[in-house]
Formats: C-alpha cells, structure tokens, sequence
C-alpha cells in the first residue's frame, strides 16, 4: 500500500528533513514506486507538487527535499497502486475547494468496492477509490453546513461519523487539511510525534542523515510530524490507536476520537 506524511507547526517550518527520507520509500527503501505527491499551504492556497514517476528518482522530488518552502500544514504520499492505473491524475494528495479555502487530502488503503453516491458538487478527474471518497467527505461537509464553515471540534466531530460509515469497508488511512489545521485517521498503521524544545538531533531511518534541530528552530517552536511509519530510529514515535480521528493544531494533537476516551493535549 501507500505511506503518508504530515506535518503540522505553530511557525511556518520547511519539511526538508522528513521528506528526504520519506523520498526514499519511493522505490529506494520502499516498494512504493507509483507515483508521489506533496501539498504546503500557504495561507488558504496551496503549493501542490505531484509526479507518477517514483520519488526516488524523481527531480521534483530532489527539488523538494533541497528548497525550505516553509508552511504550518503539509501533506505528502508515495504511492503503490490497488485501485487506478498509475497517471498523474491518480496521484494524491488531490485537491478541492471548500468555504474559499483549499482541501487537500491523501490515502493510504484500499476500498475497491466502495462507489459513495456523488451529487456533481465534487467530482474525481482520476479513477481511485481515494478521490471518490475525497469528494464524498467534501460533498458531506457542504449538505451539512452550507457555506459557512463549523468550528475545528465540529469538524472533527462530523468527519468522525462521516468516517465511520466508511471505515468498515477497506483500510482507510488519511490525512486531511484545509491549511488551519490537520486531521489524520488512523484505520491500521499511522505514528506521530511532537518535536519541541528542548531540540535535539533526530537521524533518519532510510538514509544515514541526521540535522540537530537546536541550530534550526525557536525556543517557542512546536512540529507535529505524522507518518505511516516512523521516519527517525532516534526519537521516540507514538502509535496512533487503530480506529481514531486525530486534530492537530499548531504543532499539537488537539484532540482524538475513537475507541480510546477523547484527549486534550495541555
């Protein structure tokens, strides 16, 4: 399957450092080779880079790992293909607008027989089951509350239910955005972790890098970093309960809904 990649700040941060060795799982370590993508906000639009080829040898790819775009919300896919054939507009993350604002959403999973009934407010331009269901969440989100978007709690709420009425039928992990802030469902495997002072040398899995974040960052900076599997073997990488919905928020978990009781990170 796919892996994903997310990264939520309470300051404009680059993602240089995850994403070289998320990179790698594009065909270097990993077997994902179909195709990967990456979004950054930038205020309510986004930067969207998306290639088929496989990240490791893609020059976008090498592009993006070397210039420090700077954003408080980013997602990222590589991509191993179960449902669509490998072309661009199969590639995540996809993005739409909703309440003037850009939706950006990525997946990792399968739900071949899942066909959620579209309306013609969002459509798929590919033909993954990802998109489709993309656009029904969108679609959802709009019957609901019109053109006036809700409170994060309430959007967290509703994208729960929504949520649920899916997850039984395929693994559905994925991470959704709308620049504000960041929800990531975990259906099997999803980690994440809070870098914040004190700062101190992370090294990467995939490749023998390490970046002492002490010289790079603010007393007052926090990054969330979420990812499919840990991307460092030095810090310590918290599992996400399979089944719950998570809000990150200026470099925080804010809040999870689930199997697990509702939390609240001071």
């Amino acid at each position: 399957m796919c892996e994903l990649l997310g990264m939520n700040c309470n300051v404009p941060t680059d993602i240089c450092f995850s994403f070289r060795g998320f990179q790698q799982r594009g065909g270097g370590t990993g077997v994902h080779t179909d195709g990967w993508g990456i979004a950054f906000f930038e205020g309510r639009g986004a930067r969207l880079f998306l290639d088929p080829q496989p990240s490791v040898h893609s020059p976008i790819a090498r592009l993006v790992s070397d210039y420090p775009i700077r954003s408080c919300n980013v997602i990222a896919h590589i991509r191993k293909a179960t449902h669509g054939t490998v072309k661009l507009e199969n590639t995540h993350p996809f993005m739409r607008e909703l309440w003037g604002r850009q939706w950006i959403f990525a997946h990792n999973g399968k739900m071949p027989d899942l066909a959620p009934a579209l309306n013609g407010a969002f459509m798929p331009v590919g033909d993954t089951d990802s998109e489709r269901v993309f656009c029904w969440l969108l679609q959802e989100l709009r019957q609901r509350f019109g053109n006036v978007m809700p409170p994060r709690l309430t959007l967290l709420e509703t994208l729960w239910e929504l949520t649920n009425t899916l997850a039984d039928r395929g693994i559905f992990n994925y991470l959704l955005s709308n620049g504000d802030c960041l929800f990531a469902h975990c259906s099997e495997h999803l980690h994440y972790l809070v870098r914040r002072a004190p700062f101190s040398v992370a090294h990467l899995t995939d490749e023998d890098v390490s970046v002492d974040f002490r010289d790079l960052t603010g007393p007052k900076d926090s990054v969330a970093i979420i990812a499919t599997q840990p991307l460092t073997d030095n810090e310590v990488w918290q599992k996400m309960p399979p089944g719950t919905l998570w809000l990150f928020s200026d470099g925080e978990p804010i809040e999870y809904l689930g199997t697990h009781p509702a939390v609240r990170d001071k």
